[in-house]
């Protein structure tokens, strides 16, 4: 679990805040564009919900059982996200509340997010999750394979792709992993000039506690920032 007092949590928020217009302002850009995506693994709903009246509105869940107990009993208009593998038999719970999926990396999971939007009625925002350091840890297209992968995908008509998602590994050093925002971002606007039907580059959503900063600098407009809002997790036995 994440605790974090009500003092502290407006602390942080204010400070991630300045963090991200310090960030843009270095590289010429306004901060209004970014959006902080308040990630809510551990979080209990009493403390989203604190969040939330300090002024943040969008919220990621990476597990949809968590996204659906917290969306549940929290009484927010919050903008929720789903930011984890999206497990393709979890598919059927999602609902009209899930407001941009990050993490699309696979055909399986493209053809059944369509198959549910054509039930619910519901078109889904969905970014592309991208592995561009290459670690075979992480999920995500290759950016060799990419341009293939959004061109089928864009011929399913109940999920539209509105941009790119990538992790970078984890580094003490964030200039280590510079290299990795401007691969993606620059991978955006290679798939942007093939002026792909039902595909547009709109979200670039890469950065997080550690590195959001750097990431901004490199074209950043959704930064998951986690710990450095609600504090480090606490894993319960």
């Amino acid at each position: 679990m994440s605790r974090v007092s009500s003092a502290q949590l407006k602390e942080n928020l204010e400070s991630i805040k300045e963090r991200i217009r310090q960030a843009a302002l270095r590289a010429g850009r306004n901060s209004e564009e970014i959006t902080l995506l308040g990630v809510t693994k551990t979080v209990e709903p009493d403390i989203i919900c604190q969040a939330y009246d300090l002024g943040l509105r969008d919220f990621g869940e990476n597990r949809v059982q968590e996204f659906l107990r917290k969306a549940d009993i929290i009484d927010r208009a919050c903008r929720w996200h789903i930011i984890g593998r999206l497990q393709t038999n979890k598919v059927k719970y999602l609902d009209h509340r899930v407001s941009l999926i990050h993490s699309l990396d696979r055909m399986e999971l493209a053809e059944t997010l369509h198959a549910r939007g054509e039930k619910i009625g519901r078109i889904w925002d969905v970014l592309v999750q991208v592995n561009v350091s290459g670690e075979e840890t992480k999920t995500g297209v290759s950016p060799e394979n990419l341009k293939d992968f959004v061109r089928n995908v864009a011929k399913l008509g109940n999920i539209h792709i509105k941009g790119l998602m990538t992790i970078a590994p984890y580094a003490e050093n964030s200039e280590e992993v510079r290299w990795v925002f401007r691969e993606l971002r620059n991978l955006a606007v290679d798939i942007q000039r093939e002026s792909m039907d039902n595909i547009n580059m709109e979200f670039l959503s890469m950065g997080m506690s550690n590195d959001f900063e750097v990431a901004i600098e490199e074209g950043a407009n959704i930064v998951r920032v986690g710990s450095a809002i609600f504090g480090e997790r606490v894993y319960l036995p």
